[in-house]
């Protein structure tokens, strides 16, 4: 029933795109229904290995199958510029630009992909909330093998939201930069964006949805489509 009357749009992600199922995207888009198909862990990096523990590309490649929307909405890759790029370089001893440019090409395919059945937006990756040292929290225990510092996470993931708005713009993708608003004057994210609960990695839900809102209303592609209701 929640579905009645209303336009789906997908949402594919990782768990950063569990945002997307608040109430206030229901509240200030009332004509869509946000199908959110949210994995876990999902990696950019393991998006073309069969053996992945994640299994994301099957699952995403399923519902995009069975989907009858006509708009799509992509969020991934915190895991790779917070974790997976960096500890891939130190495991087999390669470079920390070649695990990079790797991740690139396997979001570009897959955008690629879903571009060709839907009128997609990609969402910027969000930048690294771990901080340095910190021992708390399940995520930071599972990431604290790596060396890189927050500063070091955050500009990479700068430099990957920057290439992948360069391959968007050239393909004529819609790309949703939030990077400006959430970095703060010391380099890396602000602090008013972290979560209350402090082990846990993921923006501050309502924060990030009133940022994502505001982001989606001024997308040229998209300003059409959706009420101008208050957040």
């Amino acid at each position: 029933m929640r579905r009645w009357g209303r336009e789906e749009i997908l949402v594919v992600g990782d768990s950063h795109a569990e945002v997307f199922e608040d109430p206030m995207f229901r509240q200030a888009f009332p004509q869509y229904y946000f199908h959110c198909v949210v994995v876990p862990g999902a990696t950019i990096s393991g998006l073309t290995n069969p053996k992945s523990k994640t299994q994301a590309m099957p699952i995403f490649r399923k519902e995009m199958e069975r989907s009858s929307a006509r708009k799509s909405i992509v969020l991934l890759g915190e895991v790779d510029t917070g974790f997976v790029i960096w500890y891939r370089a130190e495991k087999y001893r390669l470079s920390v630009d070649e695990m990079f440019e790797r991740a690139l090409e396997n979001y570009r395919n897959f955008l690629g992909e879903l571009s060709e059945r839907f009128e997609t937006v990609c969402v910027s990756t969000p930048l690294p909330t771990i901080v340095d040292d910190q021992d708390w929290g399940e995520v930071a225990n599972l990431r604290k093998e790596i060396r890189a510092t927050q500063r070091e996470r955050t500009d990479l993931t700068l430099e990957f939201n920057r290439r992948m708005e360069e391959y968007c713009r050239e393909r004529s993708i819609a790309y949703l930069s939030l990077d400006e608003e959430s970095l703060g004057a010391d380099g890396v994210v602000k602090r008013e964006l972290l979560n209350r609960n402090p082990t846990n990695h993921h923006y501050d839900r309502e924060r990030y949805a009133s940022m994502l809102i505001r982001g989606l209303r001024q997308l040229p592609t998209w300003e059409n489509s959706f009420s101008e209701r208050p957040i």
